[in-house]
């Protein structure tokens, strides 16, 4: 009798988590009745998203984000896809604390909560940190209110 597969490593099962979340993203829609939008760009790598978030009270009640045709790659969509997920129907004071806490993953900080962790590995990329993280900043300027589109090239903490 041989014994049991080895378990698939951590690593490998974030790989999946990105895949599948590029390949299927989740709440890529348009809310045409979103009171809060952010845009963001990424010029190195061609990633642009639009996002949009219905805030009623203090919690996001939806969210959904688009990127133009071709112009989002596999880290930059699943980051999205992941981050809407992880933000749907929380207080806008949670949301914003996953947002630094992502954002000190990617730094070098202890692992996001959930599924985020997938997105440990890209700090061994430090190109593709940008990428994951734009989402995440558009969803601070969305929640801020904020009228400029968010670029990776002026964000000091991109």
């Amino acid at each position: 009798m041989s014994p049991p597969p080895a378990p698939p490593d951590l690593g490998e099962l974030y790989q999946q988590v990105i895949l599948d979340h590029n390949r299927n993203p989740r709440n890529f829609k348009r809310l045409d009745a979103a009171n809060r939008r952010a845009e963001g760009n990424n010029p190195l790598c061609g990633d642009r998203i639009q996002l949009f978030v219905q805030v009623d009270g203090d919690t996001i009640s939806d969210i959904g984000f688009q990127m133009p045709q071709g112009s989002g790659c596999a880290i930059s969509k699943a980051s999205a896809s992941l981050m809407t997920d992880a933000v749907k129907r929380k207080p806008v004071a949670e949301a914003e604390a996953m947002f630094q806490a992502f954002r000190d993953m990617l730094a070098g900080g202890t692992n996001a909560p959930g599924k985020l962790a997938a997105f440990s590995g890209v700090r061994a990329f430090p190109s593709r940190i940008k990428c994951a993280n734009l989402a995440w900043h558009a969803l601070h300027a969305a929640l801020q209110n904020s009228a400029e589109p968010v670029t990776t090239e002026s964000a000091r903490d991109f």
